[in-house]
């Protein structure tokens, strides 16, 4: 099986609720702390022995340090398996969502940590199939999905064209939708093209998806209003191409996401509630939308954005940004907060 297809393979076994083995040079099989069923846990850990495996940056918020000098809120921490840490227990704690509704918690106590590299890419896997970095580590088992650390420390951004058609849109030129297949994740992104850009770098949006902006209207970012513009950005200049991204919440998923929207509800902003999640502020790359306009024929672009690192992300992938063009929306009471953090954490440009 191609490095591809073992890691799809590992990331579905993972989400629904099955043992994945990360080989390294010390290897470590893992079940998700999230997915896993009692019976799978119960068969493959009978003497409720498997030690926990979370993210530095869920380990900081549990105040657990993990045995270093100078801790790295990136790096996993191994936690001991202790009588009171039964899998309820577990999930509460990879929540944070339920850090103020529980009681006490512990002891918790870290353990020194042999497999790192396996680590790391274990919680990677969790993070590419949309779940809490936090997992069970559990005994070899035969026949458990296997993946190679390496193969998930840079995965290649490969694109397959899957379909390509006309797609008539209210107060648009002429219109094609393109969708896109990862090899990877085998996540479908889509591409519209919009008009006709003629011969100059076409003006290109990359647009991550949000189901509560986008669909429902939601008022507390500014994807909605961000997309449709884009849209009209793209006629007004006689055309270009939006690339709508499946990076749902920072590239961290649905249900984080709306885990992050109940941490902001209690005063957390949006990179602190990514962090106390387990994740980075920002989980998304750029890599497959360059493979994307590879595969379009589109080697240099006019990008519109307010995010350097869509800049960044774009020429480090080989797609050269000619111009970056600013794209901002008005701020509204719900969303004022967030379009702030963007501009003072995450490096958005005015």
């Amino acid at each position: 099986m191609s490095s591809d297809g073992s890691v799809r393979s590992a990331i579905a076994a993972l989400k629904t609720g099955r043992p994945v083995t990360v080989a390294a040079e010390q290897p470590v099989t893992v079940l998700s702390v999230e997915t896993a069923d009692l019976e799978t846990l119960a068969l493959l850990d009978p003497e409720s022995r498997a030690p926990l495996l979370v993210s530095g940056w869920r380990a900081a918020a549990l105040s657990l340090a993990n045995r270093r000098d100078a801790a790295d809120p990136a790096e996993p921490v191994l936690v001991e398996r202790s009588e009171w840490l039964d899998p309820d227990s577990a999930r509460s704690l990879a929540d944070p969502g339920q850090d103020s509704e529980r009681p006490p918690i512990g002891p918790l106590t870290p353990l020194a940590l042999d497999s790192h590299d396996s680590a790391v890419a274990a919680l990677r896997l969790a993070r590419l199939a949309g779940l809490l970095p936090a997992l069970w580590v559990v005994e070899p088992v035969p026949g458990a999905a296997l993946v190679e650390a390496r193969a998930l420390e840079r995965i290649p951004a490969e694109v397959q064209l899957i379909a390509r058609a006309r797609l008539p849109l209210e107060g648009l030129p002429e219109t094609q939708i393109a969708a896109f297949r990862a090899a990877d994740d085998g996540q479908e992104h889509v591409a519209l093209i919009v008009g006709a850009f003629g011969g100059r770098p076409p003006l290109v949006r990359l647009h991550s998806e949000c189901l509560t902006g986008d669909v429902f209207g939601s008022l507390k970012c500014d994807c909605g209003p961000q997309l449709k513009e884009a849209l009209n950005l793209l006629d007004s200049d006689g055309g270009g191409i939006l690339l709508y991204l499946r990076q749902e919440g920072r590239g961290i998923g649905l249900g984080n996401k709306l885990r992050a929207y109940a941490l902001q509800d209690r005063g957390f902003d949006t990179v602190e509630a990514n962090l106390r999640l387990g994740f980075a502020d920002d989980e998304r790359d750029y890599e497959h939308a360059a493979a994307i306009f590879k595969a379009l024929g589109v080697e240099e672009v006019r990008l519109l954005t307010n995010n350097p690192a869509k800049v960044d992300g774009l020429a480090k992938a080989g797609v050269t940004v000619v111009e970056r063009v600013g794209h901002h929306m008005p701020a509204n009471p719900h969303n004022a907060d967030y379009l702030a953090t963007k501009r003072t954490k995450s490096g958005h440009l005015d």
